[in-house]
């Protein structure tokens, strides 16, 4: 379950890193500002995802675990048209909002045009099927499919990193480099979204997962409980993607060189962060399968050893990290003295990598579990609690590397809430 997802999400890592590296390639930090700045925006895209795909796929597995086949198939049908009404209305809005919203995050003179161009292009366009394709990959997993699953999420990555030097250098004339990306990043999106249809067609005999609503809408109880894990979800990975919002207003105020700096840090240090979300993602169909069959020694096993390998890679990449944070940036862009401020960045971001996969795992266990209500209290805590007010407090008080050190400190203390909850409150049955 584990190393498909792993793969998959190094290789949605390489393609995020990849729109950055081809920018950096034109040597003009505002076109990496500008990507950057549209990085919450596109990552909401994902919240909404989370809503029925996480919510959705680990009911199925409870309902699985329990016997209960025909009422699988009827929450992955409601969870699947979901996701394409919050799409759909999401793209909407933004493309009618554009101008405020771009405003609001940060975008000045010299990076306005680029943020646009890079907004319409992977939400107004892109929106459905990228919410589309994370939605029937978490479903698909959901039933024990983390192959297909995997390669779906690839596919995706392995296109955009194909096309984007196609768009952006031989297709369109320069200074249309953004728009370029923009354009490969919404087509290999598509793509991935029409292998997940073929999937769904070819399984459709022997899966409960489905587009089907003859067998009518789910009990109104499982209804509720796609929610009550859905919406922490979404809200959790937006509360993330609005730290990353104040990390840039925050940043740009010094100048656009800090705020491409912390662009390029905040796609580098994904790494470790996307590993440690494929062992949570391959964890939760097992530990909510095994929940409500209340096998307690396998459900225990599976998370001991999900948090032992993700601490383990975490240790790794800080090594790593810390000895080659120079050469890492510069991969991205070769302006000297970007290079030479991301790189301090990372050092001390990367930092706080540990602290943030047991931050996300304890809060995939809550939804394995069903238990939304704890997930929920746990996302709020660590971000409207304890990391935004971290941000403004060290920001005021230690300037533009206060921002960099405030995951660290926040972090810390959210690690040591979210292990007082779950020692509490994590399920017994022996």
């Amino acid at each position: 379950m584990v190393v498909p997802t792993i793969i998959s999400q190094i290789i949605v890592l390489i393609y995020n890193m990849a729109d950055t590296f081809y920018v950096g390639r034109t040597n003009n930090p505002y076109m990496v500002a500008g990507t950057s700045l549209i990085l919450p925006i596109f990552n909401i895209t994902l919240c909404l995802a989370s809503l029925a795909g996480v919510g959705g796929g680990a009911l199925i597995s409870r309902l699985l675990g329990k016997g209960m086949d025909a009422e699988a198939k009827k929450v992955s049908a409601f969870s699947l048209y979901l996701s394409i009404f919050v799409a759909a209305l999401f793209s909407v809005m933004t493309a009618i909002f554009m101008r405020p919203l771009l405003n609001i995050l940060g975008a000045g003179e010299n990076t306005f045009q680029y943020a646009r161009q890079y907004a319409v292009c992977v939400i107004v366009l892109g929106g459905i099927p990228t919410v589309l394709s994370n939605v029937m990959s978490n479903l698909i997993r959901s039933t024990g499919r983390s192959k297909e699953a995997g390669i779906g999420i690839a596919l995706g990555g392995l296109l955009n990193i194909v096309l984007d030097p196609l768009f952006m250098f031989v297709f369109l004339p320069n200074g249309y480099e953004v728009l370029g990306v923009g354009i490969a990043t919404c087509l290999s999106n598509s793509i991935a979204c029409i292998y997940f249809l073929v999937v769904l067609f070819r399984i459709r005999e022997h899966s409960v997962v489905t587009f089907s609503l003859k067998s009518g809408m789910p009990k109104k109880e499982n209804v509720v409980a796609v929610f009550a894990v859905g919406i922490p979800s979404a809200v959790a990975s937006l509360l993330f993607d609005l730290d990353y919002v104040v990390v840039d207003r925050l940043m740009v105020s010094y100048s656009d060189l800090a705020l491409a700096s912390i662009g390029i840090v905040l796609k580098v240090e994904r790494l470790p962060l996307n590993v440690g979300i494929g062992i949570c993602q391959g964890m939760m169909p097992l530990v909510a399968y095994n929940f409500a069959a209340k096998n307690q020694k396998r459900m225990d096993d599976v998370i001991r050893i999900s948090r032992k390998m993700g601490l383990l890679i975490a240790g790794m990449c800080i090594v790593l990290y810390e000895l080659f944070a120079v050469y890492l940036v510069r991969f991205f862009i070769s302006d000297a003295r970007t290079i030479e401020m991301a790189a301090q960045f990372l050092r001390i971001r990367v930092l706080a990598t540990p602290l943030m996969f047991l931050c996300f795992y304890t809060v995939y266990l809550f939804q394995a579990f069903g238990m939304g209500n704890k997930a929920l209290f746990l996302g709020m805590m660590r971000w409207v609690v304890f990391n935004i007010p971290m941000l403004f407090f060290l920001n005021a008080v230690f300037g533009m590397f206060g921002i960099v050190w405030s995951q660290v400190t926040a972090d810390t203390l959210s690690v040591l809430l979210s292990f007082y909850i779950y020692q509490r409150y994590r399920p017994r049955f022996l």
